[in-house]
């Protein structure tokens, strides 16, 4: 399908602001490796050769021990494999990824599980970040927490902005006695304290909810009060829409509410919701780690940079690398983002790109 003219020209000039669209190049390259995490962060080899049989541990099934002669029948240590098969030198191999921990596993230092250092350091090899206060690799933690917090984002901007639009195009195309009526349960729900009701949902869900099942609620609490300011935009654009000749033109024609608001009003209002787009992601971003720093974010053991930062805080002067990781990353992110979403509404400003002659 062919994309309109103005917005091949909105594209362009995107595309013409290197600081954004580099951002966005670069973002979209850490979305797409984190999908494969599992291929560079985990504990599991990519691959393993031993007696003449292939296995493949990273997308399959936990092979026991004793597939591999070990004498217990949990999970295997693959890299006490490793080392096993080096000493043994008797052509048996594996390929492990380039950090071989898993985000939740603990591991000692200094026979404690305690900080380590990163190995630049002088910590433990492999640890390029160091680890937690519980021995959990820093670097496996924030990779698997960037993942958790832009795909929670983008759920929250898509959810959020399903309501706003919806609502906000319907208050606007109908106004009168609707209009102010909504208006005023907006206002209502607008001062309900939203921290109030995230701390009573979470003292009250009990234990034995999954940790998806709680992650969805929490992204379904923060919607819920978060599509509220989108309302607003969205009733202007559509009441200063409805006003032009166009909309009067599909009412003569007759063409029902729906085709009016979705085929005429919501193309013409695009700039609008295009330009506040990467700043809800960041938005939700820096919510799910505000939370998560109190206590009533993400369920743990969830991997999460509000997490560590709570960790990095209690921890400033004897591991300080915690904090500094964390908060170098959750930066660099919101970073990228904000430029992204400075090219884009440069990119679309409707006083420089109009649909109107």
């Amino acid at each position: 399908m062919a994309l309109n003219p103005l917005t091949v020209r909105k594209l362009k000039r995107f595309r013409s602001i290197k600081r954004g669209y580099w951002s966005f190049v670069l973002l979209m390259g850490l979305i797409v490796v984190s999908l494969l995490g599992e291929l560079f962060v985990n504990n599991r080899p990519l691959f393993v050769s031993h007696d003449g049989k292939w296995y493949f541990p990273t997308y399959g099934a936990n092979l026991p021990g004793t597939t591999f002669g070990f004498d217990y029948t949990y999970e295997t240590n693959y890299r006490d494999l490793r080392e096993r098969f080096r000493a043994e030198d008797t052509g048996n191999w594996m390929v492990m990824p380039p950090v071989p921990f898993d985000p939740n596993e603990n591991t000692p230092y200094e026979g404690v599980f305690k900080p380590a250092p990163p190995s630049w350091m002088g910590g433990p090899a492999g640890h390029w970040l160091g680890t937690d206060t519980t021995g959990r690799d820093i670097f496996a933690r924030l990779f698997y927490g960037f993942r958790i917090a832009i795909f929670f984002s983008l759920a929250f901007m898509a959810l959020t902005y399903l309501i706003g639009i919806g609502v906000g195009c319907l208050m606007g195309y109908y106004g009168g006695v609707f209009d102010l009526i909504v208006q005023r349960l907006i206002e209502i729900w607008s001062n309900i304290p939203f921290l109030y009701i995230v701390i009573i949902l979470f003292s009250v869900i009990p234990s034995t909810f999954s940790i998806p099942a709680r992650i969805a609620m929490l992204l379904i609490v923060m919607v819920l009060f978060s599509w509220t300011s989108m309302t607003y935009y969205m009733r202007t654009a559509t009441y200063r829409e409805k006003a032009r000749d166009y909309t009067a033109a599909a009412v003569v024609l007759g063409a029902g509410p729906g085709r009016i608001i979705f085929n005429h009003i919501l193309p013409n209002t695009i700039s609008t919701i295009v330009t506040f787009m990467p700043f809800t992601v960041v938005s939700a971003i820096t919510a799910i780690t505000a939370l998560d720093f109190l206590g009533f974010g993400l369920p743990p053991p969830t991997p999460s940079m509000g997490e560590l930062l709570k960790q990095g805080t209690q921890t400033l002067t004897t591991a300080p690398w915690i904090v500094g990781s964390a908060f170098a990353a959750l930066v660099f992110i919101l970073i990228l983002v904000t430029f992204i979403g400075e090219a884009v509404r440069e990119a679309f400003d409707p006083k420089k790109f109009t649909t109107y002659q």
